[in-house]
C-alpha cells in the first residue's frame, strides 16, 4: 500500500487509483486485456488532489514587501472520490510495484463522491 503523505500533487492534477473491474463483456465473455485498455473512459479511486489553479497576485504598489503567498482556485475532486476520465489524458505510473493514473481536472468527466463511505457530514 501507497503512503500518500509522502506524496505531493502539484497544480490541477489528480492522482488516481484505476478501478480494475469486470473484464468480462455483458454476454459473459473475458475480453483480453487490450480491448479493455483501448476503452475510452476508465474509472478509479481518488488518493491525492493537488492545490489547484494558481493565481496570481493582485498588483500591488508597495512591492517592497515580501509577500510569497500563493493563492490556488481549489479542484471539485476530493480524496476517496469516485472518477470517470479520459484515458487519452491520463498518464500511467509506477509507485511501489502499484499501478496509478495522473490526470489534470480537465481530463475528469464525472465524480461520484459517497459522504457516507467517507464518514463525512
Amino acid at each position: 500500500m501507497i503512503d500518500t503523505k509522502k506524496i505531493i500533487v502539484v497544480g490541477d492534477k489528480i492522482l488516481i487509483r484505476p478501478y480494475e473491474g469486470s473484464k468480462k463483456s455483458q454476454g459473459g465473455l473475458y475480453l483480453p486485456p487490450n480491448v479493455v485498455e483501448k476503452e475510452k473512459v476508465h474509472s478509479g479511486y481518488v488518493l491525492k488532489v493537488g492545490p489547484g489553479y494558481p493565481v496570481g497576485a493582485p498588483a500591488d504598489d508597495e512591492s517592497w514587501k515580501n509577500t510569497n503567498s500563493t493563492k490556488y482556485i481549489p479542484l471539485e475532486a476530493m480524496e476517496g472520490d469516485q472518477a470517470l476520465f479520459l484515458k487519452k489524458d491520463a498518464i500511467e505510473i509506477e509507485l511501489d510495484g502499484e499501478k496509478l493514473i495522473i490526470v489534470s481536472q480537465s481530463a475528469i468527466l464525472l465524480l461520484v463522491r459517497d459522504n457516507e463511505l467517507l464518514n463525512l457530514k
